[in-house]
């Protein structure tokens, strides 16, 4: 009897790093699980969850294992054959994974299904994802059983805030939005008024250098960001002459979409 328990304690102490790395993981329907009760043969079986989530158990009959993860199936395994087997070992390996996906959709970028075959964060995921010119990650978000843990991913993935990182789950669902307007508009004494296409982090300077720099009429001190902010215009002085002549940054203001840069002229 004692060199029964010996060997189960080095077996156990074997799958011990196996248990590990897939404790956090949900068993979800479709997976393969294969259970093994140590020296009872008659025990274990080899089994697909159903569409149901459950699984049948010799002994036990109708188990639900959706939603549970391998050390929790199997302990519940281990208390319910306590009545057949005395203190039963149950080991519970995942053979096939077939519910491990993430959902993407919205229109900013290409809806898909995302097979997450090991330990994937949302900033990882992310990077995957090919194309992000029309879409709006201020606006994003991540669900999770039907609510919202996480809004907006700019910080993440556009400023490398890595605190901002999340560890996906299997069933995840993330919704990246279509980016409404595209443009910031520049105006004035600029040598080409024009649009300038938005970019994460765009600034005053940048897109004023984009439509050409000031022309010999302009008042750099006299320029104008016109911002909507919740149905109200909103106004932001930049006095871009102390910003190059002076070094002030302070007046690089960012912009956001939708601004409108106006640069004013003078007589002289």
């Amino acid at each position: 009897m004692k060199s029964r328990f010996v060997i189960a304690a080095l077996i156990l102490a074997l799958i011990a790093p196996l248990s590990a790395v897939a404790s956090d993981y949900v068993i979800g329907d479709g997976d393969v699980l294969e259970v093994a009760v140590w020296g009872v043969s008659e025990l274990s079986f080899t089994a697909r969850v159903r569409p149901d989530g459950k699984v049948t158990v010799p002994g036990l009959g109708e188990v639900i294992a959706t939603g549970k993860t391998p050390t929790e199936l199997q302990r519940e395994l281990e208390t319910g054959l306590r009545r057949l087997v005395k203190s039963p070992i149950v080991t519970v390996s995942l053979l096939e994974i077939t519910n491990n996906q993430v959902h993407i959709f919205g229109g900013g970028v290409a809806s898909g299904v995302y097979d997450l075959n090991r330990r994937t964060t949302l900033l990882q995921l992310l990077c995957q994802i090919s194309d992000f010119a029309q879409a709006d990650l201020s606006r994003a978000y991540l669900m999770r059983s039907g609510e919202m843990i996480k809004e907006g991913f700019s910080e993440l993935f556009l400023r490398g805030i890595a605190r901002e990182d999340i560890v996906l789950q299997a069933g995840d669902v993330i919704f990246i939005p279509l980016a409404e307007e595209q443009n910031v508009y520049v105006l004035g004494a600029v040598m080409a008024p024009r649009f300038v296409v938005y970019r994460e982090g765009l600034t005053v300077m940048e897109a004023i250098l984009e439509a050409g720099g000031f022309n010999r009429f302009a008042r750099p001190n006299s320029t104008v960001i016109l911002r909507k902010v919740e149905g109200r215009e909103e106004r932001i002085e930049v006095r871009m002459n102390d910003l190059i002549k002076k070094g002030d940054l302070r007046q690089n203001f960012r912009l956001n979409v939708g601004d409108y840069v106006i640069v004013r002229e003078g007589l002289f």
